[in-house]
């Protein structure tokens, strides 16, 4: 048997309630009496919201040359080592 005469079915997004709206122009929520046209659902999104999968813009990765990066990790780690000497021996000047 079709509910046709009982008006619109809602489900109230407070306490999750089914129930119709008895064609009354304000749907209210008969257990909790929230408003369902003040339902977050039905509110417009903002301007800023969600974008599409394919909307942003594609990042493009250039590749590092390894050679370059060998030989300048090689310096550092080499004047890390002369200034952790330079520390240690001050530190034993100092004592």
């Amino acid at each position: 048997m079709p509910a046709k005469d009982l008006g619109n079915k809602h489900v109230c997004f407070k306490c999750s309630t089914k129930f119709y709206d008895m064609k009354k122009p304000d749907p209210l929520c008969p257990k909790c009496g929230a408003d369902q046209r003040e339902s977050p659902a039905l509110k417009a999104p903002a301007e800023g919201g969600r974008r599409g999968r394919l909307s942003a813009a594609p990042k493009i990765i250039e590749p590092a040359e390894p050679e370059e990066a060998e030989a300048g990790e090689e310096e550092e780690v080499a004047e890390f080592e002369d200034e952790e000497a330079e520390a240690a021996t001050e530190d034993e000047d100092e004592i």
